[in-house]
C-alpha cells in the first residue's frame, strides 16, 4: 500500500511532504541557511562536524567512581583537619547548609590514612593509592571542582548532560556528534559498567537526548555476549541474518521515503552497525588476546567482570578507534553507616583494584604512544564532607555528600602533567583558589577535542542547545 502511495505521489507532493529533501534544501537556501542547518532542524542524522581548531585529544576515557570518592582520604591532605579530628564543627561552616543525611552539630573528621608527597611535582597522595602515587607526574589534579547538586542522580546528569534534569544529550553523545567514529565497525561511544549496578542516573548518563539516537552510548558487558542480542539465535547463520537485515532495510526505506522520519534512517544505520559488530565486537572485547603480563598489570581476569577488565577493554577500544569510552564503577558512596562503607575499614579494599587498574591504563597508553591523544579523566559527581556523618548514631566513619569542593584528575590528551590546580581551606570545606565548575570542565574537555563549546550546538524546540547550556569557561591553565 505504501509503495502504491509513493508511485502515485506527484512532484508537488514530494516537495511538500519530504522533510529533509529538495523542499528543505530550497527553503534553507531561501532563508540563507545551509543544507546541514536545515537537516539539523528536522532532527536528521548529520555527518560529523569539523573541529573548530586543531585538537589535542582524539579520544576520551572517562572513569567515573559512582557515588563519589572521599577526596580528604585520597588526594586533599588536610593536617589541620586531622589535628581537630572529632571536634565539633564550627557553626559558621554548617549554619544554613543542606545535607543529605547529617543532622545536628556534626564533628570534624580527619582522615585515618597517611599521606606523602610523590614525584617531582610533589603531589599529596594517600598511602592507599600506591600505584597512582607512582604515576603522579603524569597526572593533572584539580582540587577545586564544585557543582550545584548534592544528590547522586541530579549531580551525574549535570556532569554528563549539562542539566540536572533528564532529556539532554550526554557528553559522549555530543563528542560523537561532533567527531564521529574512526571505526565504522564499532560504535563511536561505548559504556562499561562494573561492581554490579548502574549509576544513580542510569542510562541517562549516556543518552543521546534530543540528538539522533545513533549518537547514544552502547553499553557493553565484560562477561557473556559483549552486547545483548548481538549474537545470532540458534538456527540462524550469518547469511540468513544478512537476508533478514536486507529485508528490514527495504521496509524501513519505504517508510523513510513515505514519512521522512529521521529516526527511520537512524534505525537503518543501527541495524547495519549491529551486523558489523557481530564480527568486530567479540574480537576487541576478548582480553584473553592480551599478553599475560599486561593482564596482570591491570589485575584483569578473562571471563570475569570488574573494573580492571573494563580498564583494559577501554584501552583496546580506543586503540580500535572508539571515540568516547565511559566506565562507571559502583560503590564509592562512603557514608559510614555500615562496615561496608567505612572509610577506615573498607575504603582501602575498594581502592586497591581500582588504583592498580587506573595506573596500568595510563602507563599502558603512555608506553604505546597513545596517551598524548587520549584524554583520561577520573572522578565522581561531587565531593564528601570533612565531617563525620554519624547517621543514626553509627560508630563507623563516613562522609556525607558535599557539592562545594571535590578533586578530580586528568592525564594525557593535552592537559599539563605533574600539576595541581586549585586549593581548598584548611578543613577542606570551601574552595580558596581557582574554582572550576562542572560547566568549566565540560568546556575544557570540548576544547581539548578541538571544539569551541559555544559553537557545537543542536537546534531543538526553537533554539540552539549545547553541552554547557549557557555557561562554562575553558580553564586554559590546565592546558599543556
Amino acid at each position: 500500500m505504501i509503495h502504491n502511495q509513493i508511485l502515485a505521489a506527484t512532484r508537488r507532493h514530494f516537495l511538500r511532504d519530504c522533510q529533509v529533501g529538495l523542499g528543505g534544501v530550497a527553503l534553507a537556501s531561501l532563508m540563507g541557511r545551509s543544507t546541514s542547518a536545515a537537516a539539523e532542524e528536522t532532527g536528521a542524522p548529520l555527518a560529523p562536524k569539523r573541529p573548530h581548531f586543531a585538537a589535542k585529544a582524539k579520544n576520551v576515557i572517562y572513569l567515573h567512581m559512582a557515588g563519589s570518592p572521599p577526596q580528604h582520604d585520597l588526594f586533599d591532605w588536610k593536617p589541620e583537619l586531622v589535628a581537630r579530628n572529632m571536634q565539633p564543627c564550627p557553626e559558621e561552616l554548617f549554619q544554613g547548609e543542606r545535607f543529605a543525611f547529617i543532622k545536628g552539630t556534626p564533628k570534624l573528621l580527619g582522615t585515618p590514612h597517611r599521606f606523602a608527597q610523590h614525584g617531582e611535582s610533589g603531589a599529596w597522595i594517600s598511602e592507599i593509592l600506591p600505584n597512582i602515587a607512582g604515576i603522579a607526574d603524569d597526572l593533572c589534579f584539580v582540587k577545586s571542582m564544585y557543582t550545584d547538586q548534592f544528590n547522586h542522580a541530579p549531580a551525574e546528569l549535570l556532569l554528563y548532560t549539562g542539566s540536572p534534569r533528564q532529556g539532554r544529550p550526554s557528553m559522549g553523545a555530543w563528542v560523537t556528534y561532533g567527531l564521529g567514529s574512526e571505526n565504522q565497525d564499532l560504535p563511536g561511544f561505548v559504556v562499561l559498567i562494573s561492581s554490579g549496578s548502574n549509576p544513580s542516573a542510569g542510562k541517562n548518563n549516556w543518552s543521546a537526548g534530543f540528538l539522533p539516537s545513533v549518537y547514544q552510548g552502547v553499553q557493553c558487558r565484560s562477561q557473556g555476549d559483549p552486547v545483548l542480542y548481538v549474537s545470532n539465535p540458534p538456527g540462524m547463520d550469518r547469511d540468513v541474518r544478512r537476508l533478514t537485515i536486507d529485508a528490514i532495510r527495504d521496509l524501513n526505506e519505504l517508510q523513510a521515503d513515505a514519512f521522512g522520519s529521521p529516526e527511520t534512517t537512524t534505525r537503518i544505520a543501527q541495524y547495519e552497525l549491529a551486523y558489523r559488530m557481530q564480527m568486530s565486537v567479540p574480537e576487541v572485547m576478548d582480553i584473553s588476546r592480551e599478553p599475560q603480563h599486561i593482564q596482570e598489570m591491570y589485575g584483569a581476569e578473562p571471563g570475569a567482570g570488574g573494573f580492571p577488565n573494563n580498564c583494559l577493554l577501554a584501552r583496546r577500544l580506543v586503540e580500535q578507534g572508539v571515540r568516547f569510552v565511559q566506565l562507571f564503577d559502583w560503590g564509592w558512596d562512603f557514608h559510614g553507616n555500615s562496615k561496608a562503607n567505612d572509610i577506615a575499614v573498607s575504603l582501602p579494599g575498594k581502592c586497591a583494584p581500582m588504583e592498580k587498574a587506573v595506573a596500568a591504563l595510563i602507563t599502558d597508553l603512555k608506553r604505546r604512544g597513545m596517551l598524548d591523544e587520549t584524554l583520561v579523566i577520573w572522578g565522581g559527581e561531587f565531593g564528601r564532607t570533612p565531617l563525620n556523618e554519624e547517621r543514626n548514631g553509627s560508630t563507623f566513619l563516613g562522609r556525607d555528600h558535599h557539592p562545594h569542593c571535590f578533586t578530580m584528575f586528568m592525564a594525557g590528551g593535552g592537559v599539563k602533567p605533574g600539576m595541581t590546580y586549585g586549593a581548598t581551606d584548611d578543613l577542606g570545606y570551601f574552595i580558596t583558589e581557582d574554582r572550576v565548575h562542572i560547566h568549566d570542565l565540560q568546556a575544557t574537555i570540548m576544547h581539548l577535542l578541538g571544539f569551541d563549546h559555544t559553537q557545537l550546538t543542536y537546534f531543538f524546540q526553537g533554539r540552539h542547545y549545547r553541552l554547557t547550556d549557557v555557561h562554562g569557561e575553558v580553564v586554559h591553565d590546565l592546558l599543556a
